[in-house]
């Protein structure tokens, strides 16, 4: 893949979490490293593990705070108690206690709404760091770049634009983007200006009715896509009838294999393991390699 002109970027999605979805990216991050240039880019912040699979927990070289929500202030000395933030607050966010006006911060969004409004200048925001961006080099020799949003904060979205910033001051041929599962706010960040995507599916009923859903947002954003069917084996029935919705966006099934976990629990990579699985992989990392060829490089 030989393109000096474009950086593509490639993402992995699935409509909900624990079927797989970080265990292939961390999987085609070091087949991918093996011929091309890549950065791997974790935009699951909210969880993010791409670092625990590739085994890059430490050592990181350099950490970045992210300041993406700011809380609002009241100065009561000039609040005259007149409720238009009250009134105007579309979130509820704002009640009177004990007859002065009083802020929610969970229900707060950071609108500045209320701020606005305020006829006697008393609200203002003051900026508060959300989150953090980790980056090092990894010993395979291609950045990591790691988003996490803290504990009860609301601003997954931004957090991953500020990754996906942070992610493009590294030069690649390759971004490989491990995505938030489902089709919310950060979901909807990491998706835009993407290349590609790989769907990850799992075979039950709920799983088909969730990777229909992330599908149907992957095609609002005009982005070609594959997938791939995790776990395939624990339900065959379940499979042949995602296979057949799928049609020929189908590149591949990997198989249950308990051996998986047990390398997670290592810290080993999947790839670094003879098991199974790391053969069915690479199978799929060559058949993505044609279809990459096929509907975007030429």
């Amino acid at each position: 893949m030989e393109n000096e002109n474009k950086k593509f970027k490639i993402v992995i999605i699935s409509g909900k979490g624990g079927v797989g979805k970080s265990m292939l990216t961390s999987s085609l991050c070091l087949l991918f490293s093996k011929e091309n240039k890549i950065t791997a880019v974790d935009c699951d912040v909210d969880a993010p593990n791409l670092a625990i699979w590739l085994n890059e927990t430490e050592q990181w070289q350099r950490v970045v705070p992210v300041n993406t929500f700011s809380r609002v202030k009241i100065d009561y000395d000039k609040c005259t108690n007149c409720n238009v933030c009250i009134n105007r607050c579309r979130l509820g966010a704002i009640d009177s206690v004990d007859g002065k006006p009083d802020i929610n911060g969970f229900l707060c969004d950071g609108c500045g709404a209320c701020e606005a409004v305020c006829p006697h200048g008393a609200i203002s925001f003051i900026s508060t760091q959300s989150g953090e961006i980790k980056t090092k080099q990894t010993k395979y020799n291609f950045p990591l770049i790691l988003g996490h949003l803290f504990s009860g904060e609301g601003t997954s979205g931004k957090v991953v634009s500020e990754v996906k910033k942070e992610a493009d001051k590294f030069e690649s041929e390759l971004q490989i983007i491990d995505s938030a599962p489902g089709i919310g706010a950060p979901v909807l960040a990491t998706l835009r200006d993407v290349d590609f995507a790989i769907l990850v599916a799992e075979p039950t009923p709920s799983g088909f009715s969730d990777i229909n859903r992330i599908s149907d947002v992957v095609r609002r954003f005009n982005i070609p896509w594959v997938l791939i069917i995790n776990k395939w084996d624990l339900n065959e029935q379940e499979t042949n009838k995602i296979e057949e919705w799928a049609g020929d966006k189908m590149i591949g099934r990997i198989s249950y294999d308990n051996g998986v976990l047990k390398a997670a629990a290592d810290f080993t990579p999947v790839m670094e393991t003879d098991l199974k699985v790391a053969e069915e992989i690479k199978i799929i990392y060559n058949r993505l390699k044609k279809r990459l060829e096929d509907d975007l490089l030429n």
